[in-house]
C-alpha cells in the first residue's frame, strides 16, 4: 500500500502500512490508553518480543493491514488494524473489521480519527467489501458517539471469553 494523504481541517497527515520501525510508537499508543493499559498493554520492555511476534504474524497475513498515520515530519500519531474476513453470511459477503484504533492524545480532536475511518470505509467500498464492523469497549462512551456520528450503528452485543493459556 502506498502512502495516502488524509486531509484534516488544519492540514494533512499521511496513512501508510506500519513497519517494524513503527512498533515502539504503536506500543506506546496502546499503552497511552487507560483501557488498553488495564488489559496489559503497558509498553514494558519485557513484552517487546511478544509484540514483535504479533507484528510479524500480522505483516505476513495478506488479510491484515496494520496502518499508521504520520505527520508532516514523519512522526507516528495514530494507528489501526484492518482485517478482511470472508464469510458465508449475508450471501457470502466479506467484512472489514477495524481494530485497535488509537490516536495520540496530542493529536485528538484534529479530525485524524475521522479521516482514518472515512478512508477505511472508502477502501472497503472500492475493494467490494460491503460491511465495515468494529467493536468498542462498553466503557468508551465518547468513542461510541464518535462512531455513530460517522454512521456506524450499534447493532450487536459483543461477548468475550478469556482463555487461560500457558
Amino acid at each position: 500500500m502506498d502512502a495516502v494523504t488524509l486531509d484534516l481541517p488544519d492540514g494533512s497527515v499521511f496513512l501508510r502500512r506500519a513497519t517494524i520501525d513503527d512498533l515502539s510508537v504503536i506500543i506506546d499508543l496502546l499503552a497511552d490508553d487507560p483501557i488498553s493499559a488495564a488489559r496489559g498493554d503497558s509498553a514494558d520492555a519485557s513484552d517487546r518480543e511478544a509484540y514483535e511476534v504479533a507484528f510479524a504474524a500480522i505483516d505476513r497475513d495478506p488479510a491484515q493491514r496494520l496502518l499508521v498515520v504520520v505527520d508532516s515530519v514523519g512522526a507516528v500519531v495514530a494507528t489501526m488494524q484492518l482485517t478482511v474476513i470472508p464469510g458465508l453470511a449475508r450471501r457470502g459477503a466479506s467484512r472489514l473489521q477495524i481494530e485497535a484504533v488509537r490516536v495520540s492524545s496530542s493529536q485528538r480532536n484534529r479530525g485524524v480519527g475521522a479521516a482514518m475511518m472515512r478512508w477505511a470505509i472508502e477502501d472497503a467500498r472500492v475493494s467490494g467489501v460491503p460491511l465495515v464492523q468494529l467493536t468498542s469497549d462498553a466503557a468508551r462512551v465518547d468513542a461510541h458517539r464518535f462512531y455513530e456520528r460517522l454512521g456506524f450503528e450499534a447493532s450487536h452485543v459483543g461477548f468475550k471469553y478469556r482463555v487461560e493459556t500457558s
